[in-house]
């Protein structure tokens, strides 16, 4: 039974993991921006996310949406991770209307803008090729719209928000 509990735990994991990294693909391009380079960093992106969320010390994913002229942040998604796992019902759903829609609520950004994708974890986490430490841009000034569960896979999921300037 332990190996069965295992098995779909892991199946989780690869779910929520390949689901993030498919969403916040969708919002870079959605909002205006080429993907490429988030395509292109793929397998780094997912190893660090898989292993983090199998060991449960991913907190959050965030996609920094910045202008490169003047370093601030114009954008911010956030995917924060929810460990309610259970070998229970096996019900998994992406809630992908609701990202559009806030999305296409968010806005196109200009043109110039570059991203990068961040994640908070957990002090002492295993570490993880192709990972660095880095600094999060500050959200002073902006609103956080929570969209709440985006991703389920058996109660391991996320919560996605989005941080706009305020006003």
């Amino acid at each position: 039974m332990t190996t069965v509990s295992v098995n779909t735990y892991t199946h989780s994991v690869t779910y929520v993991a390949d689901n993030m990294l498919k969403s916040l693909k969708d919002i870079i391009r959605l909002s205006g921006l080429d993907p490429t380079n988030f395509i292109e960093d793929w397998d780094i992106n997912m190893r660090g996310i898989k292993r983090w969320l199998e060991t449960e010390d991913l907190q959050r994913v965030d996609l920094e949406i910045y202008d490169p002229k003047t370093d601030s942040l114009l954008f911010r998604w956030d995917m924060d991770v929810v460990y309610g796992w259970s070998s229970g019902d096996g019900n998994f759903w992406v809630d992908t209307e609701q990202l559009r829609y806030a999305i296409r609520k968010a806005g196109l950004v200009p043109s110039q803008a570059k991203y990068r994708l961040l994640v908070r974890t957990k002090p002492g986490r295993p570490d993880v090729d192709g990972w660095s430490k880095a600094t999060a841009r500050s959200t002073s000034g902006f609103t956080r719209q929570s969209l709440g569960t985006t991703i389920d896979h058996s109660g391991l999921g996320a919560n996605t928000s989005y941080w706009r300037q305020a006003g």
